[in-house]
């Protein structure tokens, strides 16, 4: 595998923990129990990789729909994993953020991922996002009323508006766009996931539904993607 041509930022779109459950006639919260190991172990592979950014699909904002015990138990999940892989985000030098609409989780919830950021600001190696009631139209029109708002004060002018302007109004504001995006569980869709900023990635879907997705599929991954050309749009003589 050639080093310098591996992705500085894989986002994933972490698909299947039901699916993965129902095959073994389990119940679908075992699936999203399972999927948490997953997480560990590709988020330590790709630290020790040294990718630069991580961005996970933990939660969107459709996810809500869902039978409202699920929901709950979601979030007791997540708060416990934020809570026990803080030291496995210390020990790898870890720098952990998130985005969507935070403010829209439950304060418990929110309180932990405040505690994960501040304790792991410091850290210079990969960074960790999970997107959580995150919703890929749902950035695009909160950046599109963050333009607006400076627009009324005088910040900004029409003629200023560009894909710049667009991209400092965005969560994803201070950070690389995806090179490589994988899904899990095998379905051919990005699920209103970084709409906006997956123009350009490389797309890589397996089958495999995430809570049997290991190193080895990751490396799988990497090394399609390193075999690729990337042109965006252009020609390579």
């Amino acid at each position: 595998m050639i080093n310098n041509n591996l992705p500085k930022h894989i986002a994933i779109i972490m698909d299947g923990n039901g699916r993965w459950a129902k095959r073994r006639g389990l119940s679908r919260i075992r699936g999203h129990v399972r999927g948490v190991d997953s997480i560990r172990e590709i988020t330590t592979a790709c630290a020790k990789r040294h990718i630069e950014q991580l961005t996970l699909y933990a939660f969107s904002k459709e996810n809500w729909s869902r039978p409202r015990y699920e929901v709950e138990i979601l979030m007791r999940l997540l708060k416990r994993y934020l809570i026990r892989e803080r030291p496995t985000i210390l020990d790898n030098n870890i720098r952990f953020t998130a985005i969507g609409q935070i403010e829209g989780l439950p304060k418990d919830v929110q309180k932990e991922i405040a505690i994960n950021k501040e304790e792991s600001k410091s850290n210079t190696g990969m960074v960790l996002c999970l997107a959580l009631n995150y919703g890929g139209r749902a950035e695009i029109v909160d950046a599109a009323r963050g333009i607006v708002a400076d627009a009324l004060d005088g910040k900004v002018s029409l003629s200023d508006i560009d894909e710049e302007v667009f991209k400092r109004h965005m969560y994803t504001s201070n950070m690389s766009d995806p090179d490589l995006l994988i899904r899990t569980g095998g379905d051919m869709r990005v699920s209103n996931f970084l709409l906006w900023e997956i123009s350009y990635a490389e797309l890589w879907v397996t089958p495999v539904c995430w809570p049997d997705f290991r190193k080895e599929n990751l490396e799988e991954a990497i090394r399609d993607y390193s075999a690729r050309e990337r042109r965006y749009g252009g020609l390579i003589e």
